[in-house]
């Protein structure tokens, strides 16, 4: 151990071997990093490398023989100790990786004292989990959950010495239900594995557990919600990951597997939907009414297609082109800073919204939540609509890497509100493509967007008397519309689509909930060269 100028705590420096090469190898705990170089000058670049100590899945004892390289005389002059690091590689797309290294030396107590300084580090990450509760919906997507989580993340589970128990969902609504029974806080978090309908389910167990433990009445649309400490981690493996997509940069299991590990937590905003003061869902991405919801629709009556179902519903939404008769009252997000349209996407550690939430919070304890919505003005749409869509995150997936609102943030307390009025059907394909370039998809004289922080929707029908006879025969003609889509007549209702469930309410009021909920995430990253640390094949190469 050694002083560093200045007072700094102290650090580990020691001569180890790396390959057949000897090597200087720092532990610094004020920077907060396991580095090491190659002492003999000239340094060439690559030859000097560091891991953050946040990133180190695991160190322990190696056997060197089982790693052994044609290390030349060293082998010969003694017994040789090793310890192999693990930790994450960040490769490109924002995938990360497992990836180690050995360090050998011939005297055991400083290998020894490696070890111990390593974990006692690493036992100081009180951000990581110890113990994780995991559901895994086994029918999801193409039914591979199981398999996934077996081969792929309990193994690094293990050697991050995280203890699980396992739920293998049989029914639907099983870990919603289960969340409600057990002892969740002995865990550190909640994992599911499958997709966004998996998600959704333990988020509601979850929110709707805290809800209930703290005597928070979900019904009331303006009551203020508890909290949720507990992180969600989300494996993806179903046939829509678009929150792990959106929160992460990529739906991969292993990175997000890597991501549970080192702690991450990126809080999320939640919104909550209600109907006539009942509570009906809380959706954390997409709010579809019109065009999306069609196809949800449409798509759940062909689920024996797989994934491939929402491509054909999406052709046959498309091709009908329906539009909706209806009112849209909303209260700006005057809390937030940017705007939909400013192209400031939301990123690892988003300035806006941090300066959002404390911007939320310093309104509330001025003027109270209750006085602040009775007293500012609720603006007015009407119109008819070919889609109404509200996203509190990007929407990004790989067939739309900037997603339905690109601007869109994950934690400001706020969702963007999104109206394509009618018009041709030309026009509207050539929205929808924007979706899949880098063009401005909000764009056209006939999209609206803005940035609120509640809203209320009422079609046409829920505001004529819906017991009235020529109303029936509405609803009549409606369905004959739907079995018929050759009729040019317009749809009555359309469905809301809840984060790719079906709302049957076509009237709902929607209110946005600042960071209700935490992510073992960390957000996307910035595209950057990948640090030496990480580039470990150009090491290897030097060895």
């Amino acid at each position: 151990m050694e002083r560093l100028p200045g007072g700094r705590r102290p650090r580990l420096v020691s001569s180890l071997g790396l390959g057949r090469r000897s090597w200087e190898v720092t532990l610094d705990d004020e920077r907060g990093r396991l580095a090491w170089r190659d002492p003999r000058p000239p340094r060439r670049a690559g030859e000097s490398c560091f891991v953050p100590i946040s990133e180190i899945i695991a160190v322990e004892e190696t056997e060197f023989n089982k790693k052994q390289r044609n290390i030349g005389r060293w082998h010969k002059m003694a017994k040789l100790h090793a310890f192999t690091v693990y930790y994450v590689k960040k490769a490109r797309n924002h995938r990360w990786r497992c990836s180690d290294v050995t360090f050998w030396c011939v005297d055991e107590p400083i290998c020894n004292q490696w070890i111990q300084a390593l974990k006692e580090l690493l036992e100081m990450q009180k951000s990581r989990p110890k113990q994780l509760l995991v559901y895994i919906n086994p029918y999801g997507g193409k039914r591979q959950g199981k398999r996934i989580y077996e081969q792929k993340v309990a193994p690094l589970f293990s050697m991050a010495s995280i203890s699980t128990d396992v739920v293998i969902t049989e029914h639907a609504n099983h870990a919603k239900d289960n969340l409600f029974e057990v002892n969740i806080y002995k865990y550190d978090g909640v994992v599911c594995v499958g997709g966004d309908g998996m998600f959704s389910e333990v988020m509601h167990g979850l929110i709707g557990r805290m809800q209930k433990d703290s005597g928070i009445d979900q019904n009331n649309p303006k009551a203020s919600l508890v909290q949720c400490n507990i992180r969600i981690g989300i494996i993806p493996a179903g046939s829509t990951d678009c929150i792990c997509y959106s929160t992460v940069g990529i739906s991969d299991p292993v990175t997000s597997a890597l991501h549970i590990i080192v702690g991450d937590c990126q809080p999320l905003d939640v919104s909550s939907v209600h109907h006539n003061n009942t509570f009906l869902k809380y959706s954390v991405s997409l709010l579809g009414y019109g065009f999306y919801g069609d196809i949800l629709k449409d798509s759940e009556k062909k689920r024996w297609m797989g994934p491939m179902r929402y491509d054909y519903s999406g052709f046959k939404t498309f091709l009908s082109h329906h539009y909706y008769e209806g009112t849209i009252a909303y209260q700006p997000a005057k809390h937030t800073h940017g705007s939909p349209r400013d192209k400031e996407s939301c990123r690892t550690g988003c300035y806006i919204c941090k300066k959002s939430e404390k911007q939320l919070e310093e309104q509330h304890k001025e003027c109270g939540l209750k006085h602040e919505e009775g007293e500012e003005e609720w603006k007015v749409i009407k119109g008819k609509f070919l889609a109404i869509n509200a996203v509190s995150m990007s929407c990004a997936c790989p067939r739309s890497p900037k997603g339905l609102s690109p601007a869109a943030h994950l934690a400001d307390g706020s969702a963007d509100l999104i109206l394509v009025r009618k018009c041709s059907r030309f026009d509207f394909l050539r929205y929808l493509v924007r979706h899949t370039n880098q063009d401005d998809q909000f764009d056209f004289p006939f999209v609206d967007v803005y940035r609120v922080k509640c809203f209320q929707f009422t079609s046409k029908l829920s505001e004529d008397n819906e017991s009235n006879v020529m109303d029936i025969g509405k609803k009549r003609f409606g369905q004959f519309c739907r079995d018929h889509p050759a009729c040019c007549c317009n749809i009555v209702n359309s469905t809301w689509n809840c984060d790719g469930e079906t709302l049957d309410s076509s009237a709902i009021e929607v209110r946005v909930h600042c960071q209700l909920m935490k992510l073992f995430a960390r957000g996307i990253e910035e595209n950057c060269k990948d640090e030496a640390a990480y580039s470990q094949s150009s090491v290897e190469q030097l060895l």
